[in-house]
């Protein structure tokens, strides 16, 4: 067996395209999505990742700002600046780019974040919307996979899906989702004995520990949906994922490559929430 490809490029691409159609109805309407991006500091893989928001926005024919600042900004000076796009009616998103500066509280940030602006997902109140059931915003990564899930045609109902890893941003909201799709959950992580011994048994997995070679093919049962949410360098500085790729390929029904399968998902999902927090503003 030969798994089948998920495609993340592909299933972006048409997101995508409907976040467009969308953006043009509400403009129509006269309101028109807008996200605010905030960079602290000269991180390069933040602003690489912002460079691709900003570009994505454009695209899907949202309105956005990008705002730059130096590493010495102060936490207060943040915070201020969040207050004000708070306030600014233009703004329906606002996302503050992490790693920040180790003199900023980073949580501390989020949380002053309006969660109806909360398009990350990452405020408490996102956290716990999700966790109860409520509207809220599902944080970009996650919700990302469970699109590529559906785009699968599966149905998770009654499945057995394996988390592999427990952080606040990908692992524990990744199970909360999968419980709302009526999956039986179990989240694995660093401290779990024999992780083997719970992935043999999953219909799904995500791994999402950042380790390479985490999932090998022998600790996969056949005919699996194997979701890599991963970013990694093997020894000859490729990309890679947490899955061993060419062996769990070998055994699973589905698979997602690294390079080209979350990865896209993450700013198309920042899109995807962006405009239902303009189209939940235009509500009001």
């Amino acid at each position: 067996m030969t798994a089948q490809l998920i495609d993340g490029n592909a299933v972006a691409k048409q997101l995508r395209a409907e976040v467009a159609e969308r953006t043009q109805a509400l403009k129509a309407r006269g309101v028109t999505p807008g996200l605010a991006v905030v960079l602290v500091g000269e991180d390069p893989a933040s602003q690489v990742y912002v460079g691709k928001k900003v570009e994505a926005c454009q695209q899907a024919g949202l309105h956005s700002v990008l705002e730059r600042y130096d590493a010495s900004l102060s936490e207060a000076d943040l915070l201020a600046r969040v207050a004000a796009l708070n306030e600014d009616p233009s703004i329906h998103g606002i996302l503050v780019q992490l790693p920040l500066p180790r003199h900023i509280d980073a949580q501390k940030v989020i949380e002053a974040i309006a969660p109806a602006k909360d398009v990350d997902g990452f405020h408490v109140a996102s956290a716990g919307a999700l966790m109860t059931g409520t509207p809220g915003f599902w944080s970009c990564t996650p919700y990302g996979c469970i699109k590529l899930l559906e785009s699968t045609g599966i149905e998770l109902k009654g499945k057995h899906a394996v988390v592999i890893g427990r952080s606040n941003n990908v692992g524990k909201p990744m199970a909360l989702m999968l419980l709302q799709k009526n999956a039986t959950v179990t989240i694995c992580h660093s401290a779990t004995a024999d992780l083997a011994a719970f992935t043999r048994q999953a219909d799904v997995v995500v791994a999402a520990v950042g380790r390479r070679n985490t999932l090998t093919a022998d600790m996969v049962k056949p005919g699996a949906v194997v979701i890599d949410v991963g970013m990694n360098r093997n020894d000859e500085g490729k990309l890679c994922g947490d899955v061993d790729f060419a062996g769990v390929r070998e055994v699973a029904g589905w698979i997602t490559p690294v390079p080209g399968g979350v990865g896209p998902m993450t700013v198309t999902m920042l899109l995807v929430n962006t405009l239902e927090a303009a189209e939940r503003m235009a509500q009001r």
